[in-house]
């Protein structure tokens, strides 16, 4: 069962007090963390995003994912569908992770296949194909080529580099410090740690990432990290938006 866990805003007592970031009025955004193949969190989590909406209707929601929804855990293929199954049947918008992107790029290169195995995509090769351990490594990409679907790459190559609601911007890792966001670079918005997680400055938004675990989602006054590393701790998290309120969903 997926355990509600309120926590108080901190950004409204930061301490250089940047602007306490809203939605827009009768919006709710559901922000849901790096997947990594996790199809049974997944499903558990979007069933406390429907319990929800049911608790608390009439309200605009928008579900958000941030990235990352393949590798390292045994059913990404199983994720993917689901994801797309969401995408049908309510607002849901999908970010790209970097895997996803190493992902598109593994079907095309031979050498970016076997870099992308030691990544945590061998699991997702398995998802497609079975576990067929006994195969050659150019057996195996042609193999897994030809499972993925027009539907999973159709999928993959629609992914945004990130989405904005109100005061809030989501992305999968970060934006670069300095740069307006009109000029941020998507490899930049899938792929960067320090000079994101070290700047403590106010961005022109609130950025809601992933793509760093943590143990616990981190609420900072200029960004919220809900990575909590679901494919080594068994934990997704949810981040609950509305108005100046926020809140978590953890399964």
């Amino acid at each position: 069962m997926a355990m509600l866990k309120l926590r108080p805003n901190p950004l409204a007592e930061a301490a250089f007090a940047p602007p306490v970031p809203r939605l827009p009025p009768n919006k709710r955004v559901y922000a849901v963390g790096d997947i990594h193949g996790h199809l049974d969190l997944l499903k558990r989590l979007q069933a406390a995003i429907d319990e929800d909406m049911l608790v608390h209707p009439g309200v605009d929601c928008i579900e958000v994912y941030l990235g990352d929804y393949v590798d390292r855990g045994p059913q990404s293929a199983a994720v993917i569908d689901a994801l797309i199954e969401r995408q049908a049947s309510r607002k849901a918008v999908c970010i790209s992770g970097n895997h996803e992107a190493v992902m598109i790029d593994a079907l095309l290169s031979r050498e970016t296949f076997a870099r992308w195995l030691k990544m945590g995509g061998l699991e997702t090769v398995f998802s497609y194909v079975g576990h067929r351990r006994n195969l050659d490594e150019n057996t195996l990409w042609s193999l897994w080529r030809a499972a993925v679907s027009s539907a999973h790459l159709a999928f993959l190559k629609r992914l945004s580099s990130h989405f904005v609601c109100g005061d809030y911007l989501f992305v999968h890792a970060g934006l670069r410090p300095g740069i307006p966001l009109e000029e941020q670079s998507r490899e930049d918005m899938m792929w960067i740690r320090r000079e994101f997680l070290d700047c403590p400055d106010w961005l022109g938004h609130c950025v809601v990432h992933g793509h760093t675990p943590t143990k616990v989602p981190e609420v900072l006054p200029n960004r919220i990290n809900i990575d909590t590393g679901a494919y080594a701790s068994g934990h997704l998290t949810c981040l609950v938006l509305e108005g100046a309120d926020c809140f978590h969903i953890t399964t």
